[in-house]
């Protein structure tokens, strides 16, 4: 029980991870046009945002494979935690040094949720560093 319990918040950070991987991914890979008119930008060619959407959703499923069963996972949640992280990182740079000039929820939102969920997987994986 007490093993379980140092999962749970792994468990829990995978799938928020993927939830958001999903539609990130799925945004981007089977309707771009949308994300760019919700970004408030000037549209762009569709493929450099398909390919990526394509593998962020690949991502998102890796994660909920994870979830279910993270034994020995350690190097992809590792992984994932840097992803967040260094996508946190990023769009903090550009929104800071104001090289995005559209909607600004549009950056703000998944700044601060890449920063939430890159704390909430290195903290599930110190949790459940006995498993992994």
């Amino acid at each position: 029980m007490a093993q379980d319990d140092n999962v749970k918040i792994l468990k829990v950070a995978l799938i928020i991870l993927a939830v958001v991987f999903l539609v990130y991914g799925f945004g981007f890979l089977f309707v771009p046009g949308i994300l760019v008119k919700l970004s408030e930008r000037n549209p762009i060619e569709f493929s450099w945002l398909r390919w990526s959407g394509g593998v962020i959703f690949a991502l998102g499923i890796g994660c909920l494979m994870v979830s279910s069963k993270p034994e020995k996972q350690g190097i992809f949640v590792t992984s994932m935690a840097l992803v967040a992280l260094f996508t946190g990182l990023g769009m903090l740079y550009s929104w800071i040094m104001q090289e995005y000039s559209g909607a600004t929820w549009f950056i703000a939102l998944p700044t601060c949720l890449a920063f939430v969920i890159s704390c909430l997987l290195w903290w599930g994986r110190g949790q459940a560093k006995g498993i992994l």
